[in-house]
């Protein structure tokens, strides 16, 4: 495992990546935790990638973290007659629920929620945003629009209805069939796709419980304006920008990555960056420069990690795309100005025991550079508040439960470690945390150690307590 890199690859996996020795090879090249995309692929396929991810997994000796990424609800029109109608820009163009096949004048929408949220001067995006629509009359089963942005309208195109909140469920009935296998696999993470409110994660938590760890996928601009009640739901986030930018003006989706990042951080929220990061490797073996800078600057705003989707999952150059990513999260972690960076993005810390601890880590952390933080968690919790602070050592995560050490793998900056024995005594904590380290690589004798944990041990979020220890001799 690459210890000196703190940011995380999330890695996507597909037809281009899961056989066994594709897999290693990934987990080699640098991505910490792989994502199961069930939008696309049977039960089967999942079963088996998730069953190869475990066996690299013993076979490299360190914990990987599974997310399976639900694909939410699809809103499309229904079927045009010949596959494919031209809108021309200026024309009336007519959406209801008659399930016969559409033209040029009008097409089925089978989705009555859509129609109920609607309001007059409403735009639909078609096909991506690649058509536009705006709303001039409106009823519980159609609405007569008239075509702002034409272009070719085929079978089955997605809808979008920006800056509406539509009263739709972010869980439908094939996704809570995904959920429930998933779930039975024991996948770490759960991606919640169409989040629009919080609603939407309390939903989820009462399908998941603590089987898993919740991602908020903001991928519609309804879920902003709820930005801060989302993050505090979650356990996680993740900026779906290639979803954000359909209903959104391009030019708004890096601010708001910044702000999402910068609130996720604040709450100390695992974040990840998503979309479109390295997508010229798809079928290129080298990125474009854009691509290298967008990548680091998802790093250098301090989130947790970044992903790769179809460069990954069925590209060309898989391995290659993992390696590239690893080299600008290491190219910019080595810049002073990344340091400085952070410092200056750093959100106070909150007025409770645990947070007090971290931000006294922190702190320590400058003043003495010790060569590692080690962090005992039962939970994640006092990792998690240890990553927010983004201190300037590696964090060593020792938990005795696999389930966490394998969550933790998208934290920032977090190397999670199982063992299975449990801690009795403060003493052997030292000696545990100074064996643990060495083990790593972090530290060798005569180092400075900085352990936290929470006293009485196993009790989740109870971080109250600070040693500075040293490394004994052999």
């Amino acid at each position: 495992m690459k210890a000196d890199r703190r940011a995380r690859i999330l890695a996507t996996l597909g037809p281009a990546s899961s056989t066994f020795e594709q897999i290693r090879a990934l987990a080699q090249a640098g991505a910490n935790v792989f994502r199961l995309n069930f939008s696309h692929g049977s039960h089967e396929d999942h079963a088996e990638r998730h069953r190869l991810i475990r066996q690299v997994e013993q076979e490299l000796g360190h914990p990987i973290g599974i997310l399976m990424d639900l694909q939410g609800p699809k809103l499309r029109v229904g079927r045009i007659a010949g596959g494919k109608a031209v809108l021309a820009a200026g024309q009336s163009f007519r959406l209801d629920l008659d399930p016969a096949e559409g033209d040029a004048a009008r097409a089925n929408l089978p989705h009555p929620e859509i129609f109920a949220a609607l309001e007059d001067g409403t735009d639909l995006l078609l096909d991506d945003g690649k058509l536009r629509l705006r709303v001039d009359r409106h009823g519980p089963d159609f609405a007569e629009t008239t075509v702002m942005v034409g272009g070719p309208l085929s079978d089955r195109k997605g809808v979008n209805v920006p800056g509406v909140i539509l009263p739709i469920s972010p869980l439908t009935p094939k996704d809570r069939a995904d959920l429930a296998f998933g779930l039975s696999l024991g996948v770490d993470w759960v991606a919640l796709s169409f989040v629009q409110r919080p609603e939407d994660i309390v939903e989820a938590r009462g399908l998941i419980g603590n089987r898993a760890w919740i991602m908020a996928k903001l991928e519609k601009p309804a879920a902003i304006e709820h930005l801060d009640a989302i993050v505090a739901q979650a356990d996680g986030i993740m900026v779906a920008r290639g979803d954000l930018g359909v209903e959104l003006p391009p030019q708004r989706v890096p601010i708001l990555q910044q702000r999402i990042v910068r609130r996720a951080r604040a709450a100390g929220k695992p974040v990840v960056v998503a979309t479109q990061m390295l997508e010229s490797m798809i079928t290129a073996p080298v990125p474009t420069r854009a691509e290298a800078s967008d990548v680091a600057t998802a790093v250098y705003s301090g989130a947790d990690a970044v992903m790769l989707s179809a460069e990954s999952a069925s590209g060309q150059y898989p391995v290659e795309a993992v390696t590239i990513m690893e080299h600008i999260i290491r190219e910019v972690e080595s810049d002073p100005s990344w340091r400085a960076g952070l410092e200056a993005s750093h959100s106070p810390a909150e007025a409770n025991i645990p947070d007090a601890i971290c931000c006294a880590l922190r702190r320590v952390a400058g003043l003495l550079e010790p060569a590692a933080t080690v962090a005992y968690t039962a939970s994640g919790f006092s990792a998690l508040r240890a990553s927010r602070e983004r201190p300037s050592t590696p964090i060593l995560a020792l938990t005795s439960q696999p389930e966490t050490a394998r969550r933790l793998a998208l934290a920032w900056g977090v190397r999670p470690v199982h063992f299975p024995e449990q801690l009795r005594e403060s003493t052997e904590m030292i000696d545990r945390a100074t064996a643990a380290a060495r083990q790593a690589g972090l530290a060798e004798a005569g180092d400075t150690l900085i352990v936290i944990a929470g006293l009485p041990f196993g009790r989740s979020g109870s971080t109250n307590l600070l040693h500075i220890a040293q490394v004994p001799e052999k």
